[in-house]
């Protein structure tokens, strides 16, 4: 079964820039498309950015267009989240998967991003 495993998070001061990897067990051009989801405090998980096997990309949460890029490195079977300019409402677990969800989905254990001063 696929494995997904984050990491990169960590804490950072608003303004700040984190870059986000999920490494994938297999062959990610398995999946028609990936995706970063995030998970805040009380809130439900949801879909950041998307991108598929060829990279195009799609961002789902308008307040991280311009500020968050979705990239691919499909020999190192590797998604990447390069988050610049992050703000508090940032914060969140950050989880990759595959997009469209799987039913039922698989998870990785995610990456915890905290932006405060």
């Amino acid at each position: 079964q696929v494995q997904f495993v984050e990491s990169g998070g960590g804490l950072v001061q608003p303004g700040g820039s984190l870059r986000l990897s999920c490494a994938v067990s297999g062959n990610i051009n398995t999946f028609v498309a990936m995706a970063w989801y995030r998970q805040a405090p009380g809130k439900q998980r949801e879909l950041v950015a998307v991108i598929n096997r060829g990279g195009g990309t799609r961002y789902d949460v308008d307040s991280v267009k311009g500020r968050f890029t979705i990239s691919r490195d499909n020999i190192k079977n590797t998604m990447y989240l390069q988050m610049n300019s992050l703000k508090p409402e940032d914060t969140a677990v950050y989880y990759c998967s595959v997009w469209p969800p799987l039913d039922p989905n698989v998870w990785g254990q995610g990456t915890q991003v905290t932006v405060s001063s």
